[in-house]
Order: structure tokens, then C-alpha cells, then sequence
């Protein structure tokens, strides 16, 4: 591990300005008596360090840009991505709040180095899906507030783990389920919480599949990549450029489509479908009762049935990346930047006596809002939990082809088997 970081930015900004006063005897003056227009204090910005630089990373960050946050750190294994982050920050915040106004942003290549710092108010983990744990809950102790990209968790277990850290140490907890911020989303669940399509029948959810065992071919590793704390807490793999592409490729990292890396599209795309229809379903603290497999009586589809009778399916209905919500009075179909109603629900406004879920318009200042109000923000970590919960007991039922009956208050099946691949074994390490 590397060396504590031992620079003045160990204190924070902000408990420096207000400990300065008291000490003095004065008032912190107001921001625009401090600067011109659009100046931001920086006692007054949400100071962040970003885990994972990747593609993604990147992603966040043009969406955090124009927030009242700042980048201060980062960190990444692979050193040319940490270096790469950490200067186009500078540049941009630079530029934004002038160069008497900043401190450039610093890298590291151990994560535990970044918690530890002080002056850091909250953390975004952009890394591979193995590692969202263990991050998160050492994050969680070290009193960080958390944005995770989803799926929130690996495994069922793991996932709970990440609940349990958040709420002992008084987190918040934004996952990055960011469709709930989105109006046809929103629009879409109000309309079926408040029965404009009658009584929810059935879900379809169009994604891909399971994972698969790891097949790539073996290749050397980079000489500034940190192979062995890429993979942290899983068993060894050998390294292939397609788990980890460098900056600048088109491809996005492979990981996703393997077993014990991520997911496969069932959880890389499920955590935003099916957390859309736990939205709708109003089944944020709870799930299904059932899972069946293709092939069992009469379900061709991997069938998911909750206790109010709703079946929900994993099936292509002709449209990529969506949902199609049947109810006995019609029929709803949402994906990205598209909502298809029935003709008598174009125009259909929701309010008066209707029924209204959390209203958020930028899932990136709710997370910033929520860390101010210390209020729960759109998606929490029992939220992120729930949805990623319900890929995973999915890819459960597709890895022993088996149907499978889950209780979701307990959290276990009642077969033996399948509540063996609810954890996964882990480094010691970097247990959680």
C-alpha cells in the first residue's frame, strides 16, 4: 500500500473556514460578496474522489461538471487512466472556478489511500461490478457519502453487506439507476401506481442474458496496470485488453459478460429495466416470490411471479433495452427517450388525488441535494439493492436451470443449492 498522503489537503476546506472563524471572532461572508457571478465558495462545494476512471467514470463526470461539486482526487489502477482523469479535471475546474479558486486533483492507485483522506466529502465508484462491495462499505466507515454505478452488488449477500454499512454509519447512498430521474419513466410508473392501465397483469422486460465463463485469450499485462488489484477480492484470471480498454477504444470493458466479473446483460441492463418495474410495482423493500425457468409447464420465458399474482418475464417483445407493462385495461411500453400509452393517456396529466413517486429531474444533484439535506435521495442503497437482487437470484435460476422459490424478507431460497450462490468466496482481504 502506498504511503499515507500527509499534505495539507488533509484538512477539509470547508472545516478549515469555519474553524478559522470561530477562532477570529468573524462572520464567513456570503459567496457573492466573495466572487462575481456564478462564484461558488469552496467551503460550499461537495468535494469528490472518484474510484474507477474509466469510461464510464468519464461519463459521470460530465454530468457532475456543472454541479456545486469539485474533483479533488482520484484513483485507478491503471495509472495512465488516473493520470488522464486528474488532468482534464484540472483543466475543467481550472477554468471554472479560476486557478486561485482550485487545487489540482491528485491520484493514487489504492483506494484506502483516497477514503482516508479528509478532505474528501463523498466518493464515486466507477469500477468493475466485483469490486462495488468492498469498496462501498469501507467508504461507508471511513464516513463517506457514495455513488455507485449499478448493478449495486455481485451477489445477494453482498448487496445486503453494502445496506448494512451504509445505515450503521449514517450514509447517504445514491446508486446509479440514473432512469429514475427521467420523465418517461416517471410518467410511466404514475400512470400504472395510479391504475390508468387497470390492474398490473404482467411485465415484460427486454434485455440480453446470463453471464458466461471466462474465455478470453491470455495476454501480457500492461506495465502500468495493477493487474492483481484489478481483479482484488475474485480468484485469479489472466489479463485480456478487453476487460480493461484503454481510454480512447470504443469498446466498452468486458467484464460485464463474465461469470464472477459481472453480470452479463441480465444485470448490466436489469438493474435499469427491472429496477424500473420494482418502481412500478411499488416493490422497492421487497421482490418476487418465484422464479421459473424456461420450459417449466407453461412459461417459455424466465418467468419472475410476485405474491400479488403480477408475472414479470425476461422476453424479447420486439423492441432492445425496454419494458412492456400489461394491464387489464392496457398497455404500456417505456425505453430511453421513448413512452408509448394508450390513446386515451397521451395527454394524461398526473396530480390532483393521484398517487406521485420522488420527483427528480438530475439523479446527480439529487445525490448532491440528499448529501446537504441528509435526506434519502431517489435510489437509495436498499433500492439499488432490491433491483440488483432481482438479476441475481435471475442468473441463479439460469446457472442451475432449476425454478426456484425466493423469500424476499428473508432473503434466501428454499433450496440449498441456489442459497449457495447467494455469496461468492472473497479475498480475505477484501471481504465484506
Amino acid at each position: 500500500m502506498k504511503s499515507k498522503d500527509k499534505s495539507t489537503s488533509d484538512i477539509s476546506r470547508r472545516k478549515f473556514l469555519a474553524g478559522a472563524a470561530a477562532f477570529s471572532g468573524i462572520m464567513i461572508l456570503p459567496r457573492y460578496v466573495l466572487g462575481g457571478k456564478g462564484f461558488l465558495a469552496p467551503s460550499d462545494r461537495i468535494t469528490l474522489g472518484y474510484i474507477g476512471c474509466g469510461r464510464q467514470a468519464i461519463t459521470l463526470n460530465s454530468r457532475f461538471a456543472n454541479t456545486d461539486s469539485q474533483v479533488v482526487s482520484v484513483c485507478d489502477v491503471y495509472k495512465n487512466k488516473a493520470t488522464i482523469f486528474a488532468r482534464n479535471a484540472d483543466k475543467f475546474y481550472s477554468q471554472k472556478y479560476g486557478t486561485s479558486g482550485y487545487t489540482n486533483c491528485t491520484t493514487h492507485s489504492n483506494f484506502m489511500d483516497l477514503l482516508e483522506r479528509k478532505d474528501i466529502d463523498a466518493v464515486v465508484i466507477a469500477t468493475p461490478d466485483h469490486w462495488h462491495a468492498a469498496i462501498a462499505v469501507r467508504a461507508a466507515a471511513e464516513g463517506k457519502d457514495i455513488y455507485s454505478e449499478k448493478p449495486l452488488s455481485l451477489t445477494v449477500a453482498e448487496g445486503r453487506a453494502m445496506v448494512k454499512a451504509v445505515r450503521k454509519h449514517g450514509r447517504i447512498f445514491q446508486t446509479g439507476s440514473m432512469q429514475r430521474s427521467s420523465k418517461e419513466f416517471r410518467q410511466c410508473v404514475e400512470l400504472i401506481r395510479n391504475g390508468y392501465i387497470g390492474e398490473l397483469k404482467h411485465v415484460k422486460v427486454s434485455i440480453g442474458g446470463p453471464p458466461v465463463p471466462y474465455n478470453l485469450p491470455k495476454e501480457e499485462v500492461p506495465a502500468d496496470l495493477d493487474w492483481n488489484m484489478w481483479l482484488g477480492p475474485n480468484e485469479y484470471v489472466h489479463y485480456n485488453h478487453l476487460l480493461n480498454p484503454v481510454i480512447g477504444d470504443p469498446v466498452w470493458g468486458k467484464w460485464r459478460d463474465y461469470k464472477g466479473l459481472g453480470g452479463g446483460d441480465m444485470t448490466d441492463w436489469g438493474a435499469h429495466m427491472f429496477d424500473i418495474a420494482q418502481w412500478a410495482m411499488d416493490m422497492d423493500n421487497s421482490g418476487p416470490i418465484e422464479v421459473f425457468v424456461p420450459g417449466t409447464g407453461e412459461y417459455t420465458n424466465l418467468t419472475y411471479k410476485y405474491a400479488n399474482g403480477t408475472l414479470m418475464t425476461h422476453e424479447d417483445f420486439g423492441r432492445k433495452h425496454a419494458l412492456q407493462f400489461i394491464g387489464s385495461e392496457g398497455i404500456i411500453e417505456v425505453q430511453r427517450g421513448k413512452l408509448t400509452v394508450p390513446p386515451n393517456l397521451t395527454d394524461q396529466v398526473i396530480g390532483g388525488n393521484d398517487k406521485r413517486v420522488y420527483y427528480s429531474d438530475n439523479h446527480y444533484s439529487d445525490f448532491l441535494t440528499a448529501i446537504k439535506s441528509r435526506k434519502t435521495p431517489i435510489v437509495d442503497v436498499e433500492t439499488g439493492h432490491r433491483s440488483a437482487t432481482v438479476c441475481n437470484i435471475g442468473n441463479i435460476a439460469f446457472e442451475l436451470n432449476k425454478s426456484l422459490k425466493w423469500n424476499p424478507s428473508k432473503e434466501r431460497f428454499t433450496d440449498k443449492e441456489a442459497n449457495s450462490l447467494l455469496s461468492r468466496k472473497m479475498r480475505k482481504e477484501w471481504k465484506v
